[in-house]
C-alpha cells in the first residue's frame, strides 16, 4: 500500500486525482475548496442504514466498512482503506435511502465532499468526469470479483486472494469483520488460519 502523508491530506489527495488525469492549479484549486476535511473516531457510522448518503468520502488515513444488516447479523461489503474513496454509493447517487451503513474502523482522516457540491464541481471541472467514471469503473471490477469468488471459490480460496491482495488489512481489520466479508464463520476463519499456519 502507498504510504500517506498524514499530515497533508490536500497533497495526498491531488497525488491520487493525478494518477488518473492531470488537474492544472485552477481546476485542482476548485477541486479542494470543495472537499472538507474531517477527523473522525473509530465506530463512527457515517451514514446510517435508512439514512440517505449525503457525502463521498476520501480516506487519507484508516479504514472504512460497508454493512448490511440481516436478522441482526452485520454482514460485510467492503472495507475501504487509504488512497480510496468510500460511500454506501448507491444511496449517494440515487439520493435514496441506503439499505447499508457505512462505518469507521479506525480513527479516520478523510476529506468529505456532499452531492450538490460535487455535482457542482462537474459543472466548474470537466476532467472531474473522468475521474468519477474511473473510480466508478474500479468500483464495478471490485464488486464483480466479490461476486464471482463468492461463487466460485473456496472458503480458503477467498482467505489467500484477500491475504495476497490486502496484507496490511490483516493485521488492522477484526477477524470476525474479515470473517463477514469473506463469507465465513469465525470458527471457519481460524480453522483456515491455522491450516495454512501448519503448511
Amino acid at each position: 500500500m502507498e504510504r500517506y502523508d498524514i499530515e497533508n491530506p490536500l497533497l495526498n489527495f491531488r497525488k491520487t486525482l493525478e494518477q488518473i488525469i492531470p488537474l492544472n492549479d485552477s481546476e485542482w484549486q476548485m477541486i479542494s475548496q470543495r472537499f472538507n476535511p474531517m477527523e473522525v473516531p473509530k465506530r463512527t457510522q457515517l451514514t446510517k442504514e435508512g439514512q440517505i448518503a449525503t457525502s463521498i468520502y476520501f480516506i487519507n488515513k484508516g479504514i472504512l466498512r460497508i454493512f448490511y444488516t440481516k436478522e441482526d447479523v452485520e454482514i460485510t461489503g467492503f472495507i475501504f482503506s487509504e488512497g480510496l474513496f468510500a460511500s454506501c454509493y448507491e444511496s449517494f447517487l440515487l439520493q435514496t435511502k441506503s439499505n447499508q451503513t457505512l462505518e469507521t474502523l479506525e480513527d479516520c482522516a478523510l476529506l468529505a465532499i456532499d452531492h450538490s457540491s460535487l455535482q457542482t464541481l462537474y459543472k466548474e471541472v470537466p476532467a472531474l468526469h473522468i475521474i468519477a467514471r474511473v473510480v466508478a469503473e474500479q468500483r464495478f471490477i471490485n464488486g464483480q470479483r466479490i461476486l464471482s469468488s463468492h461463487l466460485l471459490d473456496s472458503p480458503e480460496e477467498r482467505y489467500h486472494q484477500f491475504s495476497n491482495q490486502y496484507p496490511g488489512l490483516l493485521q488492522r481489520v477484526p477477524q470476525h469483520i474479515i470473517a463477514s466479508y469473506l463469507g465465513i464463520t469465525p470458527v471457519s476463519l481460524s480453522r483456515i488460519r491455522k491450516r495454512i499456519s501448519r503448511k
